[in-house]
């Protein structure tokens, strides 16, 4: 007997606008969820990840096609279906208890007062929240925000729960800690779970079946995830299935966004910048630099002034870079890693010690040091052009207008925003943003180029093509350069050398790991390397002792 598909879609079709302005974003969706599955769906940003799962909620109807609910029509939404958004959407003047209660009594109205009470205090402690039962979401953390969330869904009792990246806005340690619990209750409850994610990682741990959505919004053929449960994160480092299912959608999901992009057709202009001109160099020289100590870090300190006294954030940091090097700190939240790099920037004073870049003190910012943000501050008022012909037109004094023009426009392309330089950066999505700060910082020609985890808001899926193309264009270019990041893939994938960071207060360097894989670097290459999940391993076991803070500082 053929069962009957708890969630189908057949041949939908979605697109939103009217005549050449419509823009058609699923294009005959075909998908069978079974009842008791666990299927994850990956797709870069604007795949239309989001419309596809408002399908399956009645939030959106097809235009063409048809999305069923149990073998009916679906006709809106209902409460067999349990829908969790990426953002909250919590009443803030409501407790925890509050606004789950919301929930349970437009759900549960037969029920009493008891019964329905029963049910509020049930999931509010699955999800972990009893202590915090009666707070307010305002003093609640990111994690714990959506944890409410997810109580507020499960305690409707639907027989499908619809996660819409529910993960995404939260820090990397959080993000893990909620996924385990989603997992453990999703088996506790053998519920059918939809989850619209960007994490490859998170996907492979906790789905039955994996459907990446494509740039042209087509579904691709399952990927099916044959690890037994429940699936460590530590152990999986070690599974030989993982890696190999792992780099296969990885390479799917490269493959299809690579087919997307533009082709490139400009070339950079031989100009030179500003803090390069002859007399600089020959500053330079007479003291005497040499390119193994290009930027040296020596006794670095950051101090501030508290009420109970000077708090130190960083300690004893100590540190040189080759010409052309590129290093990662990481470390968890608060373990001074973006101090270092504010202090480097000459944004935030040194408080003792010194940072010296190719034989000079750094005091103060300078175009020399470009810096990419977590957020791009971009003019919003200005085009992509505009917003990185700003520094280019101070830094290349003896370039024609042309000349400059070429250099904003050719990184621009290497970005891939050669179709949209002319959009205003309020158009723009975050990845797109952030690609524009990346092109800026480049077109400068930077003597050091600082990253403060510029990827951090974007979804993983940009963030891996993003790291491609900083790769690339870093390629060309060999700048010198430190990056922020917290996350391990990117670390390795970046890097020369890793320097792992202590917790903080009196943060410094608690390890530095060594990166001996071959350059140019591709995620494709790095995944098929036979050292990278042992250099993966280390970086994990060092994050795992330092992840609860019980280890301020190793012992001198």
């Amino acid at each position: 007997m053929v069962m009957t598909p708890i969630l189908e879609l057949k041949n939908a079709c979605k697109g939103f606008g009217e005549g050449a302005s419509r823009e058609e974003v699923l294009r005959d969706i075909n998908l069978q969820v079974r009842d008791g599955e666990f299927l994850a769906i990956l797709g870069f940003s604007g795949t239309g990840k989001t419309t596809l799962i408002n399908l399956m909620a009645g939030l959106h109807m097809p235009d063409r096609g048809e999305a069923l609910y149990a073998g009916e029509p679906i006709e809106g939404p209902g409460p067999e279906r349990g829908l969790v958004f990426q953002s909250y959407s919590l009443m803030p003047w409501l407790t925890v208890n509050g606004n789950v209660e919301l929930a349970v009594n437009a759900v549960h109205k037969g029920k009493s007062r008891a019964e329905k009470a029963e049910i509020v205090s049930r999931y509010v402690k699955m999800v972990g929240l009893g202590h915090a039962a009666e707070r307010r979401p305002a003093e609640l953390s990111g994690g714990m925000r959506q944890r409410v969330s997810v109580a507020r869904a499960l305690a409707m009792r639907p027989q499908v729960l619809l996660l819409d990246e529910p993960l995404s806005a939260l820090d990397a340690l959080t993000r893990a800690n909620l996924a385990d619990e989603i997992e453990r209750i999703s088996q506790l409850e053998r519920k059918t779970v939809v989850l619209i994610t960007n994490d490859v990682d998170e996907a492979i741990l906790l789905a039955d079946r994996i459907l990446c959505l494509n740039p042209d919004g087509t579904l691709s053929e399952d990927f099916d995830v044959a690890l037994p449960r429940p699936r460590d994160r530590t152990a999986m480092n070690h599974n030989a299935e993982f890696k190999r299912l792992r780099a296969t959608v990885t390479q799917y999901l490269m493959d299809v966004g690579v087919n997307a992009r533009a082709a490139e057709t400009r070339t950079l202009p031989n100009v030179t910048p500003l803090h390069a001109l002859p007399k600089a160099y020959a500053q330079a020289a007479s003291e005497a630099r040499s390119d193994d100590r290009y930027l040296q870090y020596s006794q670095l300190h950051k101090i501030y002034p508290t009420p109970k006294g000077p708090l130190t954030v960083v300690e004893d940091f100590e540190l040189t870079l080759k010409k052309g090097e590129f290093v990662s700190l990481i470390g968890h939240s608060g373990c001074g890693k973006s101090t270092v790099l504010t202090m480097t920037a000459g944004l935030n004073d040194i408080s003792r010690g010194a940072i010296v870049l190719d034989g000079r003190h750094v005091e103060g910012a300078d175009p020399e040091r470009a810096v990419v943000f977590q957020s791009p501050n971009l003019f919003p008022w200005l085009t992509a052009r505009e917003n990185v012909a700003v520094g280019v037109d101070r830094v290349y004094p003896r370039a024609s207008q042309k000349e400059r023009q070429d250099v904003v426009e050719y990184y621009l392309e290497r970005v891939g925003l050669g179709d949209s330089m002319n959009r205003q950066a309020s158009e723009l999505s975050n990845g797109m943003k952030q690609r524009v700060g990346i092109a800026r910082a480049f077109a400068l020609s930077p003597k050091l180029l600082l990253l403060d985890e510029p990827f951090g808001m974007l979804d993983s899926l940009t963030r891996w093509e993003l790291q491609e193309v900083l790769m690339e264009v870093w390629s060309r270019t060999k700048v010198t350069a430190v990056c922020v990041t917290h996350d391990v893939d990117e670390a390795i994938l970046l890097a020369d050398r890793v320097v792992m960071m202590t917790n903080g207060p009196q943060a410094t360097i608690g390890k530095v790991m060594n990166v001996d894989l071959p350059r140019p670097r591709t995620r494709k290459a790095l995944l098929e390397h036979p050292d990278y999940y042992a250099y993966r391993e280390e970086l994990l076991s060092f994050l795992e002792e330092y992840e609860h803070g019980a280890h301020k500082r190793k012992a001198a």
